[in-house]
């Protein structure tokens, strides 16, 4: 399994964030304006089990401060961090729980899935990887110097997930000013959920996931900062259609587009000049725009 030293790792999901670590100095981020982000998607996930702390500190290791992850919630009303609704691909849960089918996140307590193992499905190495809790991944980030990009998964499963949400990340610092001018975006396929976060919250950063018609964006930046669209869906006059407009900040919006792995894409996307690259391989994709 891959760790960090225990003290560390206990500390962080004891919910103690003022510990510090070094960070490779290798950032994904260079302050240029013509490179876009790269975010480690569900953590670094092609190297180590998504969503999981590991998987998020694989992204600090190898120099990235921008992580993206999912968050669902559990039948007793804790965060999770799961992508899928159910738990059957990323954990053992048919071994532990064989009569519990299909498994669906929301049908669990926490202290049920804290037992499942998160990271054997990926590799053995990572076996007693655990499903963390917001909390527990909000002060992970923390910890590692890093940013995050939130996605609220499946919102009409979790009626009220975006009050919760909002709750925890209140709750944990991330709601201050420092963290909502330039450490969070909260994300979602569901542009209902995206105007709840921005009718609560106006003040943080919202994503639309998706591709809408250019005379619909107009609409969207009522409530959305970013229009973060699947690569293969957008153009160079997409993305500038899109960036001509100002969102509920008086900002222009942003356009993060994924998943891509590759440094063609890659290259093509920043061509595009979009914002950001979500990747499951950012090492891949940074190696490409630094070319």
């Amino acid at each position: 399994m891959y760790v960090r030293p225990a003290t560390a790792t206990t500390a962080v999901l004891l919910g103690v964030g003022a510990l510090v670590i070094p960070v490779s100095t290798a950032q994904a981020n260079p302050a240029t304006p013509d490179t876009p982000l790269v975010v480690a998607h569900r953590g670094a996930s092609a190297y180590a089990p998504e969503n999981t702390i590991e998987s998020l500190d694989k992204a600090a290791d190898m120099g990235f401060r921008w992580a993206e992850t999912d968050v669902q919630r559990t039948l007793d009303g804790k965060l999770v961090m799961m992508h899928d609704a159910t738990l059957a691909r990323t954990t053992n849960v048919e071994e532990v729980f064989p009569d519990r089918a299909p498994w669906r996140v929301a049908d669990f307590t926490y202290a049920e899935i804290a037992r499942l193992d998160a990271g054997s499905w990926f590799d053995t190495r990572y076996a007693g990887a655990r499903v963390p809790t917001l909390k527990q991944y909000l002060h992970r980030v923390r910890y590692n110097h890093q940013k995050l990009v939130l996605e609220i998964k499946q919102p009409a499963l979790y009626p009220g997930i975006e009050k919760n949400v909002l709750a925890v990340l209140r709750k944990t610092g991330w709601l201050d000013w420092h963290h909502v001018k330039s450490k969070l975006v909260v994300q979602s396929f569901s542009a209902d959920s995206v105007k709840k976060v921005h009718a609560q919250r106006p003040d943080v950063k919202t994503g639309f996931l998706g591709t809408p018609p250019v005379a619909d964006l107009p609409e969207y930046a009522k409530f959305a900062h970013q229009i973060n669209s699947r690569h293969t869906t957008i153009s160079a006059d997409y993305v500038a259609a899109v960036q001509a407009l100002k969102g509920p900040l008086g900002k222009p919006l942003e356009v993060f587009t994924w998943t891509i792995d590759d440094a063609a894409n890659a290259r093509r996307a920043a061509g595009f000049g979009v914002d950001g690259i979500i990747t499951n391989k950012p090492d891949v994709v940074r190696d490409a725009l630094g070319d």
